[in-house]
């Protein structure tokens, strides 16, 4: 298979590293995830993302988008991972926009997909609850019907950027609480009354929050397709687009964080000679360039497979990407970590972040392990 990228994709990809390497800096993105934490940070970067076209990268053209495909999505996540960038790209131009696209209707695309275009809205998917345990499609807030549209009821934990979001997309099960209804998505306002947002800073540095809703009542208008009952195979197919996102970013970390080990290790010396030198050490970098190529091989198979029809074998294809590039996460950040040593934890250098970060991607969308159970069940089938 011929893995060679068109000169547009280069392109696509070079202007990203180089708005990247320009506006932020690692200095930048630690000021950012002060200004952060503290709740007045700014959407400077956001909107430089969106001037460069980014955030209109999965908005179909007839949506005033660019159309891209999941390769130019992929080439754009290699390079946020390589500056460990700091801003809803994920969860609002991938997960939110593809939800849009696959669900919205005619007159909810057209009032929202060109805002996300051009930056103007964030959008958030909030579909991880506490109980869900991996399992994807355990979700128990639930959408009553009434005469005036739905009453939202539930919560969603563990949302990473929702304090920043103009509009939550979220998953619930229409009916009462004793009926085992079908799975919609639903947008909502995040200052519509009834919904509370409990902030605090996730372990790679962004704004998460745990969200809960009392009895907030939407409009029918607020049902993505508007008559989208059952929307599991849709929501599915965003997830998965949410997998081969992730693990394109978990390779550009993955190559900054050893270039920076091999960096560090020419120019540490013990004994009057560079670590690097030393055999042992040079055996443990072979592992990690190791890991990180077979984890860039089924990134690339990722984005390839995650548009498939079918459904069964693109489930099983994701998670056995998952399960690559979730072991090469932790095989390869924890040996930069101790190729450092203690510094290597440390918010002075960069290892430490990526580590951080490296640690997130592992466990979100499920952890290694239940994709690998996920996979051999499927095997097994």
């Amino acid at each position: 298979m011929d893995f060679t990228f068109t000169e547009e994709q280069q392109m696509l990809q070079d202007t990203t590293r180089r708005f990247v390497a320009g506006e932020y800096s690692p200095e930048t993105r630690r000021e950012r995830l002060r200004a952060q934490a503290a709740g007045n940070a700014d959407r400077k970067v956001w909107q430089g993302l969106a001037d460069l076209g980014l955030t209109a990268l999965n908005v179909p053209e007839a949506d005033g988008g660019l159309g891209g495909s999941a390769i130019d999505t992929m080439l754009v996540m290699q390079a946020l991972g390589e500056g460990l960038v700091n801003e809803p790209f994920l969860t609002s131009a991938v997960l939110s926009t593809q939800a849009l696209t696959l669900l919205g209707s005619e007159s909810q695309r057209a009032v929202m997909l060109p805002a996300l275009a051009a930056g103007e809205m964030i959008a958030v998917f909030a579909h991880d609850e506490r109980a869900t345990r991996f399992d994807r499609m355990a979700v128990a807030t639930r959408a009553r019907i009434d005469e005036a549209g739905y009453v939202l009821n539930g919560a969603k934990s563990m949302i990473a950027y929702a304090p920043t979001a103009d509009v939550l997309l979220v998953t619930a099960r229409v009916g009462e609480a004793h009926q085992d209804g079908g799975l919609a998505v639903f947008a909502v306002p995040r200052v519509a009354e009834g919904v509370t947002i409990t902030s605090f800073t996730m372990v790679d540095g962004a704004p998460g929050g745990e969200i809960s809703f009392n009895d907030v009542r939407l409009p029918a208008q607020a049902l993505l397709g508007e008559s989208a009952l059952d929307a599991s195979a849709a929501i599915a197919q965003v997830l998965d687009a949410g997998i081969a996102a992730i693990c394109a970013e978990a390779v550009g970390a993955l190559d900054k964080l050893l270039a920076a080990t091999v960096e560090y290790t020419r120019t540490r010396k013990q004994f009057g000679v560079p670590i690097g030198k030393f055999q042992a050490l040079q055996h443990r970098m072979a592992d990690m360039v190791l890991h990180i190529e077979q984890a860039r091989s089924m990134s690339y198979l990722a984005s390839v497979r995650c548009g498939d029809a079918d459904a069964a074998t693109r489930e099983q294809t994701l998670s056995a990407a998952k399960v690559i590039v979730g072991q090469a996460c932790r095989f390869v950040s924890q040996q930069a970590v101790q190729l450092h040593g203690g510094m290597g934890v440390t918010d002075e250098l960069d290892v430490g972040h990526y580590f951080k970060r490296l640690m997130a991607i592992e466990l979100q969308f499920g952890s290694t392990d239940s994709h690998l159970e996920h996979y051999a069940a499927r095997m097994a089938a």
